[in-house]
């Protein structure tokens, strides 16, 4: 018999186990002091810019830097920027806060905003309040920046316990004050008539339709019970024209100065003028 050896026995090693891991140690790297002072310096810019863009805008708006390619600066944001009609005038009103947050602080040791959204809560408070609610959420996040819905619930809490009564009624002749409200654009000095008083705000009718806004968008003029209520007829004839839609340039030009008239009685020629118009147009 022929005696066939056997094969020799040999380690199988699986595609696994023949692969060697390697780990790759990084070594951090100290920096200089200067490199740290450089490094904190580029981190507030990045968390800043949402501060830079609203200076930028306030100056573009302000000096009307937009008037040699568009006739308005909403227009003018939405074709350069992309943004939204709101978009420009919530990061003014930001940069804003950020200025009065900084004004008695370092901006390198102080704990400042990094976005627009933390911020826009603290429009609706006063200078002060806005510091005071600010340092509150500081510490409410334990020492670091807020987010928006810390900053909003705190801001909630207060408005909620230090509620107000609105001094305004219904009937009431008001001045609207526009600010940096971009809904109530071209409506700064018309006077106005309340028609609904809510917690924080009041709906009121002008002369170029209704508007819910806040109570500090708001003055009245102090017109007595028979003042009020010739104006408040005023209003309705001045309203029905201008709901009528086909307004000439000239007609619609005569209603804004008839709604921001500073006195509770019409002059006999622009008595005689809303006729006219009125005879024009609700013949037709």
């Amino acid at each position: 018999m022929t005696h066939i050896p056997a094969p020799e026995q040999t380690d199988v090693v699986s595609p696994v186990e023949s692969k060697s891991v390697s780990v790759k140690v990084i070594e951090l790297e100290e920096l200089t002091e200067e490199e740290v002072r450089l490094r904190l310096h580029l981190e507030r810019k990045v968390e800043r810019a949402f501060y830079e863009a609203g200076k930028a805008l306030m100056e573009l708006r302000d000096r009307r830097l937009y008037r040699s390619t568009h006739r308005t600066f909403e227009e003018y944001c939405r074709d350069r920027f992309g943004y939204s009609r709101r978009q420009p005038y919530l990061l003014i009103e930001a940069a804003m806060v950020v200025d009065n947050l900084s004004e008695k602080c370092d901006p390198l040791d102080h704990i400042l905003p990094t976005n627009e959204r933390q911020v826009r809560p603290l429009t609706k408070l006063e200078p002060k309040q806005q510091r005071d609610v600010w340092q509150e959420a500081v510490v409410e996040a334990g020492g670091k920046v807020p987010s928006g819905r810390i900053v909003k619930d705190i801001v909630q809490r207060i408005m909620e316990g230090t509620k107000v009564p609105n001094p305004y009624q219904e009937g009431e002749v008001c001045q609207i004050i526009a600010k940096d409200n971009p809904e109530l654009r071209g409506k700064g000095g018309c006077w106005c008539i309340v028609s609904q008083v809510n917690d924080f705000s009041c709906t009121v009718t002008a002369w170029g339709g209704e508007y819910t806004v806040r109570l500090d968008h708001l003055k009245s003029m102090n017109y007595s019970d028979t003042e009020c209520e010739q104006m408040k007829q005023i209003c309705e004839r001045i309203t029905r024209l201008h709901d009528n839609g086909n307004l000439e340039q000239a007609a619609s030009a005569m209603l804004k100065h008839l709604g921001e008239v500073k006195r509770p009685y019409l002059t006999p020629l622009e008595e005689k003028l809303l006729r006219v118009l009125e005879q024009q147009y609700e013949r037709k």
